[in-house]
């Protein structure tokens, strides 16, 4: 009774967050720099004047293209998050463990450095998305190649080996960094830190697919990963295929997070503090942990975004500085938590 009790709460949660995501979605489309107000797009609707030319470019062409891929981004980094703490068992876990960040990172890297002075490597507008979506699989590929041993995959080998090629990546990215110039230096830690506003309906026609493919996979993962909290052996005991679960949570994670930093570059925080903290307050079941965290990191960074575009307006932060300033004091928190709480 007390788990039913406890997963009827956190689905619950669902119309929550939704309607959490709902208010900052209509925050997000009635601020910005150009003065275009909430009230200014109600005007058509109470009957009165329409909206302009450059009005309509702005609301439908610049701030809904940016909030739909906030929206997207968030889902995919949190929900991501749920499905590597549950398949790690450990509640600090996050994307990056499994090399998704870094690969992407070398990926644009390559490209903004050299990006047209090498016959091989591409340029262009939509270069650095495909390069960083390339990079997150390749890594993580060799990851998972080096992880798995005939039909069995060591998650604590990968685990191992996403440390290390997190280290040789930065090695790799830092030789490129000294040779960059200033421009490229200057575009390099933008992307770096993540921003939204490069957003376009061209770029969401070619993320949106995969990473709602990516969060549904993850969603359907939630009973498995469950069971694989009771250990390997009790998994596979009541009747899942251990090694294809561990299979499918990678492809959902390095689908999602590979197209989320393609698009937007390198946000954090995300997907290690929002189902972190989700866990703590609803519980650990990941049948609505998964949709929990999708919804909630959302709307977090589309919250996010909306700080970042006012607090210094005219111009914007980097979006991946008001995560870290968001996420790191609640990193934290928690680790202080869990010091006091082993102590006592």
């Amino acid at each position: 009774m007390l788990r039913a009790d406890r997963l009827g709460r956190a689905r619950a949660m669902h119309a929550v967050f939704a309607l959490l995501l709902v208010v900052v979605a209509v925050a997000s489309l009635g601020v910005g720099a150009t003065g275009l107000g909430l009230g200014d797009m109600l005007r058509p609707i109470a009957g009165g004047a329409p909206l302009s030319d450059i009005e309509r470019v702005v609301l439908f062409d610049i701030r809904l293209p940016r909030l739909l891929t906030g929206i997207i981004v968030g889902a995919a980094l949190a929900a991501s998050g749920a499905v590597l703490q549950g398949l790690f068992r450990n509640p600090l876990a996050d994307p990056g463990i499994i090399g998704v960040s870094a690969g992407a990172g070398l990926g644009a890297i390559v490209v903004i450095v050299l990006g047209g002075t090498v016959a091989f490597v591409p340029a262009g507008p939509f270069a650095v998305p495909m390069a960083a979506f390339l990079g997150a699989w390749g890594t993580t590929f060799g990851l998972y190649r080096v992880a798995t041993r005939g039909v069995r995959t060591s998650v604590a080998t990968m685990l191992l080996a996403g440390i290390a090629v997190a280290a040789l990546v930065g090695a790799i990215s830092g030789l490129l960094i000294f040779v960059a110039n200033d421009q490229q230096l200057r575009d390099l830690t933008f992307w770096g830190l993540g921003s939204l506003a490069g957003a376009s309906w061209i770029k969401l026609g070619a993320t949106v697919p995969v990473i709602l493919a990516a969060t549904t996979l993850a969603c359907t993962l939630g009973r498995a990963l469950n069971a694989l909290a009771l250990g390997e052996a009790t998994a596979a005991h009541v009747g899942f295929a251990v090694e294809r679960v561990k299979t499918l949570a990678i492809l959902s994670v390095a689908l999602g997070t590979g197209a989320a930093v393609a698009i937007s570059g390198g946000i954090g925080f995300v997907g290690i503090v929002v189902p972190h903290l989700l866990r703590l307050a609803t519980g650990p079941d990941h049948r609505a942990l998964i949709l929990n965290s999708a919804l909630c990191g959302a709307a977090l960074l589309v919250a996010a975004d909306v700080v970042a575009r006012v607090i210094v307006a005219p111009t914007e932060l980097p979006i991946g500085i008001v995560t870290a300033v968001i996420g790191a004091p609640v990193f934290l928190w928690i680790l202080l938590r869990q010091h006091r709480w082993v102590e006592g």
